[in-house]
């Protein structure tokens, strides 16, 4: 445990060239003495670290020491070559560089784990885009990708439903969600998300951003989401679920209705049937939904819903009660 705290110690300062005690510390998740005592340990060990002192000072590495990679674990050097997406990073214009790092990492790492990205390579596969989509990525993304990472206020052209609008932005971020791309931008002072296939034109403005530090994106995305899917689910229901029902919500209905009726459902009955609350968008596309778990699933209210599963199940026993299958209607 404390050598790969020490690793880290090492490699937080030749990423950051100067840390105080208390960065240190707040990094490692660990007391300023244990930071103090683990610089001494380094010292120790020929390790040029040192301490600058005064207001702006803190630990320092010898200008000019890089430390091999020799403190990685075999799955900690195959991991790394699984941290990055090929595809996602070649749909923003990042093959190459994501490409020289990997020859950059692999020149550094011992002998022994130089096998490390064909094992990797050989065992796991990221496949990101949702099925049926289309393999191109958007044609304004590489240009969106170019704004965030330079702090670029660009001139965003937009499609609607009811036409094309036009937003000063400062793009903060992109996410990839199920094969769909999204823009995280900061618009007339807020953070706004925006489809980046509805993107009609991306101009440059010329002026850069200050971004603001205590901005998180996978939390803001991750909040975002969670708003959106409950704003789509503005109804719920009762209903009775068999073991393979509750099994099979995941598959019927969203992740977080599903989520949200796992949570509150009842002990099982005598014949392991749970009674819970679904949120649902409508009571039309609930209907659909528990089409799919059909004799899985029973409607306890509203009465409305009830009687709509009921029609369907009465049209579907009279269907499936003529033994040809045929169609007996008279021409």
């Amino acid at each position: 445990m404390r050598a790969s705290r020490l690793i880290s110690l090492v490699l937080l300062l030749q990423s950051r060239d100067r840390m105080t005690a208390a960065e240190l510390a707040r990094e490692l998740e660990v007391s300023e003495r244990t930071v103090y005592r683990d610089v001494e340990a380094l010292s120790a060990a020929g390790v040029p670290v040192y301490a600058e002192q005064g207001r702006a000072g803190g630990y320092r590495l010898v200008a000019g020491y890089r430390t091999r990679l020799t403190g990685l674990s075999r799955a900690e050097a195959e991991a790394l070559f699984l941290s990055g997406l090929p595809g996602p990073a070649g749909d923003m214009g990042l093959a190459d560089a994501v490409a020289a790092a990997e020859l950059k990492v692999l020149a550094a790492l011992p002998g022994p784990l130089r096998d490390a990205p064909a094992r990797a390579g050989q065992r796991f596969h990221l496949d990101a885009p949702g099925w049926f989509s289309a393999p191109d990525p958007p044609p304004l993304l590489r240009d969106l990708a170019t704004a965030v990472w330079s702090d670029s206020v660009v001139e965003l052209r937009y499609r609607r439903q009811d036409g094309e609008v036009t937003r000063t932005a400062e793009p903060y971020g992109l996410v990839l969600k199920n094969g769909a791309w999204y823009l995280v931008a900061r618009v007339d002072g807020r953070p706004r998300t925006y489809r980046v296939d509805r993107a009609a034109a991306v101009t440059p403005t010329g002026a850069t951003f200050e971004r603001d530090a205590g901005f998180d994106l996978g939390a803001h995305w991750r909040e975002q989401a969670d708003a959106f899917a409950r704003s789509m689910l503005r109804e719920e229901i009762t209903v009775r679920l068999s073991p393979a029902g509750m099994r099979g919500l995941r598959s019927a209905t969203t992740e977080h209705a599903a989520r949200h009726a796992a949570a509150a459902a009842g002990e099982p009955d005598a014949d392991g049937w749970r009674t819970t609350v679904l949120p649902v968008e409508s009571l039309e596309v609930a209907a659909q939904e528990l089409r799919i778990l059909g004799a899985d699933a029973e409607v306890l209210g509203p009465p409305e819903l009830r009687a709509r599963m009921a029609a369907t199940a009465a049209r579907l026993a009279a269907l499936y009660a003529r033994p040809d299958g045929g169609d007996d209607r008279q021409g």
